[in-house]
């Protein structure tokens, strides 16, 4: 039996029309989706017809992957896929808990939106910009922040690190990568995610989740902080995550550590599965984001049965 792990995408990975196909397909996916547009009226309209500037904002773009993140991990289990354990990459981590049992989607949806508040405001307040560097070191592109406005922040896959800095700090940098013969491109972000830019994102959301009651877990969830699995600390893993690195590629290898070989991305696009085979070329990776994968996953259940 092989080991499966769901992914839940992050802000970035939004596009118009995401989870139209998955709604019409599936039911389990429309029992996720209805009652949280119950709770923001203009959900389903966002995320079937939205535009790109719409789906741009901080704001309006975390709710609604938040939303189809879970309703493809909906559609997924339906579909007859099992997870043994879960992770979300930033905002995307906390579908992962809902997923896993820490609160009730509705529960999470709140959070959610206040999160997505709470971070567009620390980066009204304190812009910042985010630039993936490609083709060099870890090691190299930390070296270039020291002394710096500069902060490594996603830990992708190899040869993929994603550093948030002021926006002067980072032309500096895009100079620097291209003198040291590697690649860069710059984000479409408005704020230095999960770097000292959100502190104040931080604070408040720390005070938010005092309120939460966190449940016992159906399956274990890597935290994007540690990459490790979450202990009794919940709320201090969400708090950690707004304004510290991602360390994604650790999650990765430490779920493969455990057993899983088989990755499934829950919600919009393909980017996680793209870092995962990058991390591992040799496990495999699904992507659920329509009726066709799913359709795939079915013809192949032998891979999973064998």
């Amino acid at each position: 039996m092989a080991g499966i792990g769901f992914l839940f995408s992050g802000q970035g990975a939004q596009y118009t029309g995401m989870g139209k196909a998955l709604y019409e397909y599936s039911p389990a996916a429309r029992d996720v989706l209805d009652p949280l547009n119950e709770q923001r009226s203009d959900l389903l309209d966002l995320c079937f017809n939205g535009s790109a500037e719409d789906l741009s904002k901080t704001e309006t773009t975390q709710p609604a992957v938040y939303a189809v993140d879970l309703a493809a991990a909906a559609a997924a289990k339906e579909a007859g896929m099992d997870p043994s354990a879960a992770a979300g990459f930033s905002l995307g981590e906390l579908a992962a808990l809902a997923f896993a049992g820490y609160y009730t989607p509705e529960e999470g949806f709140d959070l959610v939106q206040k999160r997505a508040f709470f971070m567009a405001d620390a980066a009204a307040k304190n812009p910042g910009a985010m630039l993936a560097v490609l083709r060099m070191e870890n090691e190299a592109v930390e070296a270039l922040c020291l002394g710096r406005t500069l902060y490594p922040v996603n830990y992708n896959c190899p040869g993929q690190l994603v550093v948030a800095g002021s926006p002067e700090d980072i032309q500096y940098l895009q100079e620097k990568i291209k003198e040291a013969k590697g690649r860069s491109v710059p984000l479409p972000v408005s704020g230095g995610f999960h770097s000292p830019f959100m502190d104040e994102a931080a604070a408040k959301m720390e005070t938010e989740l005092k309120q939460v009651v966190f449940r016992d877990p159906l399956i274990p969830v890597y935290a994007n902080d540690t990459g490790k699995v979450y202990g009794k600390n919940a709320a201090e893993h969400l708090t950690n995550q707004i304004n510290h690195p991602v360390r994604w590629e650790d999650s990765i290898r430490n779920m493969i550590q455990q057993g899983i070989d088989c990755f499934v991305e829950a919600g919009p696009g393909k980017a996680l599965s793209g870092f995962v085979s990058r991390i591992a070329p040799e496990v495999r990776v699904i992507s659920v984001d329509s009726a066709e994968g799913l359709e795939k996953w079915k013809e192949e259940q032998g891979y999973v049965q064998r």
